[in-house]
């Protein structure tokens, strides 16, 4: 049973509930006199900072039940069919689940006993991971930022499609001890093939006669890796109910084991799980995910923020922003409901952002003094897991400072004053606090990590899975497809034939075809 009926669906615009929602967003304000503070799944999410008041608490519990948020829930927590266009579950919660069905818990074990075996031969010093998208950030990420300590293994990456990638992945490795992990759903991916074909050729030139016993791939098509010749204890499967975006969880996580221990990938599925729990049983006014995405759906669709920046105040982070880019905008970058019609509201923000302190000096004066400005997720540890305390103290110092200037902003009445306390005559000290002027009044979110572990960082991605989850369920959008993705693809393997002269031209706008008859000759 779908959780939403298409002859009952109401467009959010037509839904008295909406109507309310957003009526009590516009009359609230920020509420500076009392803290919201959220526990779940170890982690600490601060709402302080976005707007709100009785009014929009009691609408948006009312929001959700109309768009039939408990069924909605359970309906994905169950892995019934709730990726409707494409008429499949969406069950990556089962991949963390402490006690999975067998099918998942097989090749959990046998990612295990692959990683205990290569480091009991002290086999494959090297690791090439070739993936795109959700094969490939997911894994960058957990790697990066839990990889601090002493990594067992020399792991590089090759996801674009451009020969410069491949070229620094074989740089300095030692071709008889490198593994090749290709992951890809579907095992038809154009630029995953095209990279593992020439990985393979730099296997075979380098003198390696049995090229693929050094290659795994991780797959819900085994056949297919099995019909290039990957041997059948190499493949490990995951299934059509996982996406690509969602597909950490399960085999794909096989280089981070092989890289930071198994028990780094099992501590990263305990942290996600612990957050599932959290969403599965929270009620509403206390359900992290739900109040975060309610503050998301208020802040674009309501106060008409275009964007999200997610601040990271950890260096190890640096590739969150990019990994919540796929998951939040392929998943909510749509304008059509579940019925076919158009949303009628903006829907998936813009998310974009870097590790503070660095994007303080990059682009938070836009944040601060922008006309547009955006929402902010700051997230930060709340211990140092090095030496440097004092350094660390003034990373929590910036965070915290910032997130406190982009709410309450600065006076110019005040500024002026100190400028002629200083000895600034008043017409100068006048014209330029209105140039020192911080509006405030900019939404933000604080996540607060105890530290940066697996358990904590797997508990932080479920956070922002279900976040979204709740967003599509109140937009009525499917965030388990990405229809744009595939048009783009399809339009590329056609243009690809007629570069290389094996297809008669198609029509193309002017310019395109332009550049297809300049450039089919060098191909």
């Amino acid at each position: 049973m779908l959780p939403v009926d298409f002859a009952g669906h109401i467009p959010l615009q037509r839904l008295p509930e909406w109507q309310r929602f957003g009526q009590a967003v516009q009359d609230a304000s920020f509420c500076t006199d009392s803290i919201h503070l959220i526990q779940a799944g170890g982690l600490t999410i601060d709402l302080s900072a976005q707007v709100t008041s009785p009014t929009c608490r009691a609408t948006a519990a009312a929001l959700l039940e109309a768009r039939g948020f408990d069924q909605a829930r359970a309906a994905l927590m169950a892995g019934d069919r709730i990726n409707q266009t494409e008429d499949r579950a969406a069950w990556h919660t089962m991949l963390r689940d402490p006690a999975p069905i067998e099918a998942v818990a097989q090749q959990h074990q046998r990612v295990r006993e692959f990683v205990e075996q290569a480091d009991a031969q002290g086999r494959w010093r090297n690791v090439i991971h070739i993936g795109i998208g959700g094969s490939d950030w997911g894994v960058r990420l957990v790697t990066d930022a839990c990889g601090s300590g002493a990594k067992r293994r020399l792991l590089k990456f090759v996801a674009n499609i451009d020969g410069h990638a491949l070229e620094d992945a074989i740089q300095g490795m030692a071709p008889q001890d490198t593994l090749i992990v290709v992951t890809s759903k579907s095992f038809t991916t154009a630029e995953t093939l095209a990279n593992l074909r020439r990985a393979v050729r730099w296997l075979t030139e380098s003198g390696i006669e049995r090229p693929y016993e050094q290659v795994v791939a991780i797959t819900a098509r085994p056949a297919a890796a099995q019909a290039l010749g990957i041997p059948t204890d190499q493949i490990f499967e995951f299934w059509d109910w996982v996406g690509g975006r969602y597909s950490l969880w399960s085999a794909v996580g096989l280089p981070i084991a092989l890289v930071l221990g198994a028990d780094a990938i099992e501590n990263l599925r305990a942290g996600a799980a612990a957050m599932d729990a959290h969403f599965a049983q929270a009620p509403i006014a206390d359900n992290a995910p739900a109040q975060l995405a309610l503050a998301g759906v208020a802040n674009r669709s309501v106060l008409g923020y275009a964007s999200l920046s997610i601040a990271a105040y950890d260096a190890r982070l640096q590739y969150l922003a990019p990994y919540l880019q796929q998951l939040d905008m392929e998943s909510l970058g749509k304008s059509v409901d579940i019925a076919g019609n158009a949303v009628g509201v903006p829907t998936g923000p813009t998310v974009w952002g870097m590790p503070g302190t660095d994007g303080q000096h990059t682009f938070f004066q836009w944040l601060h003094q922008g006309t547009d400005g955006a929402a902010v997720d700051f997230i930060m540890c709340r211990e140092a897991d090095h030496q440097w305390v004092d350094e660390h103290t003034m990373l929590v110092a910036n965070c915290l400072a910032q997130r406190q200037t982009l709410l309450q902003g600065t006076s110019s009445d005040a500024d002026c004053a100190r400028l002629v306390a200083q000895g600034m005559p008043q017409e100068k000290a006048q014209w330029l606090s209105r140039h020192r002027k911080h509006q405030g009044g900019r939404p933000s979110s604080l996540i607060v990590l105890p530290r940066l572990t697996p358990h904590a960082l797997g508990a932080l991605l479920a956070l922002y899975e279900h976040k979204v989850f709740v967003q599509s369920l109140i937009w009525g959008i499917n965030p388990f497809d990405q229809w744009g993705v595939e048009a783009g693809k399809n339009m590329a393997s056609g243009i690809l034939q007629e570069l290389r002269g094996q297809a008669p031209a198609a029509s193309h706008d002017i310019s395109t075809q332009h550049w297809i008859s300049e450039l089919s000759h060098k191909s």
